[in-house]
């Protein structure tokens, strides 16, 4: 239901741009890109809102673009100046179904920033 793609291994300071591609039952919803970094719990980066605005954590602020294509069900992450910190498995969701905990999961995209 979601597919995600795009990540690769880049070196710090790099750019990749991700990609996300969802059913409609789930894109219908507000989306955002998770990060589950080695060792971590997985969490939210971004927020693309139906209404056309966006949210971010601090620590990809100014750094991460997040922006979706309604017509085609997409949701991408155009990430800048990459950190070693932002290693990690990258995944689309809709945050609504996460938080009543019915969201079902693609296999992410990941993503390795070398220092």
């Amino acid at each position: 239901q979601v597919v995600e793609s795009g990540g690769g291994l880049v070196q710090a300071g790099g750019s990749l741009r991700l990609s996300c591609v969802a059913s409609g039952s789930i894109f219908k919803y507000s989306m955002g890109w998770y990060h589950k970094a080695p060792g971590k719990e997985r969490e939210l980066i971004a927020t693309a809102y139906t209404g056309g605005t966006t949210s971010y954590e601090d620590f990809v602020k100014g750094r991460f673009t997040i922006s979706r294509d309604d017509a085609k069900n997409t949701l991408y992450l155009q990430m800048t100046n990459l950190r070693p910190e932002n290693t990690g498995v990258y995944y689309c969701n809709a945050p609504t179904l996460v938080y009543r905990g019915v969201a079902s999961w693609g296999q992410g995209t990941q993503v390795t920033v070398s220092p």
